[in-house]
């Protein structure tokens, strides 16, 4: 049984976090999902409560409640991103191997029944940190879901947006947002779906197997190349919100 008055949150001591776990189970209401998220991924940064929370995570991912379902995963995806911060909680990938294997089932299973791409692609995201991959599984789903990335360029070092979607697909380091037309923008190349390779390729065709047209085409430009306007070096977008 976990002894939660000696385990920490954000805030403290974790003792009121199965009161609150008991409130979400019979409550439907959306807001103390933002309680437990705050107490238990402030920021991205992650607790020994946490990773206790793990197997009531596991059984709510189980839910007919398909929003319940969803919170969820995101949550204990973005937990799981955090793994490798300082927590101590130990090697919580071995202490819940079997709640992270059941996680990692559910997550696959909602992905093909996403309600919407804003749900899809924060399911995506939570897949790739059960599976403990670094950097997408904290990077993915802001990017994809804004259409944008903000990067710095390799060799001039200037703040760049990485645009793709309904306002065009390109390269600038002005504010596009609130800027008229003659903003200095260089084109995107997307990759091509056939030279794709690692998480790029497995990303794509998992997005295309799904029937994710409008994913799968993002992520050719989020794996593709740019090229800095202000420096004119060209570089890989991926290797860039990597680094960042």
């Amino acid at each position: 049984m976990t002894d939660w008055p000696r385990l920490t949150h954000a805030y403290g001591s974790a003792e009121d976090i199965p009161t609150l776990l008991a409130r979400i189970a019979s409550e439907p209401e959306s807001g103390l999902w933002n309680d437990l998220w705050s107490a238990l991924c402030h920021q991205g940064s992650v607790y020994s409560a946490s990773f206790a929370a793990l197997p009531w995570l596991a059984d709510m991912a189980e839910s007919e409640d398909r929003g319940r379902a969803v919170s969820a995963l995101g949550l204990a995806g973005a937990i799981m991103a955090g793994a490798d911060q300082p927590h101590g909680a130990g090697d919580v990938r071995a202490r819940h191997a079997a709640e992270i294997a059941a996680l990692l089932a559910s997550v696959k299973r909602r992905l093909r029944t996403a309600t919407g791409r804003t749900e899809y692609i924060a399911l995506l995201e939570s897949m790739l940190g059960f599976e403990g991959v670094a950097g997408w599984s904290e990077d993915l789903a802001w990017g994809l879901g804004n259409e944008e990335y903000e990067v710095a360029c390799p060799d001039c070092e200037s703040d760049l947006f990485i645009v793709f979607g309904e306002h065009g697909f390109f390269c600038t380091s002005e504010d596009y947002g609130s800027s008229d037309d003659t903003i200095d923008t260089r084109p995107l190349r997307p990759a091509s779906p056939a030279q794709l390779e690692g998480i790029g390729a497995r990303l794509h065709g998992i997005a295309l197997a799904d029937g994710r047209q409008e994913v799968a085409h993002a992520l050719t430009y989020v794996f593709g190349d740019a090229t800095c306007p202000d420096c004119e070096t060209d570089f890989s977008v991926a290797d860039r919100v990597s680094a960042d």
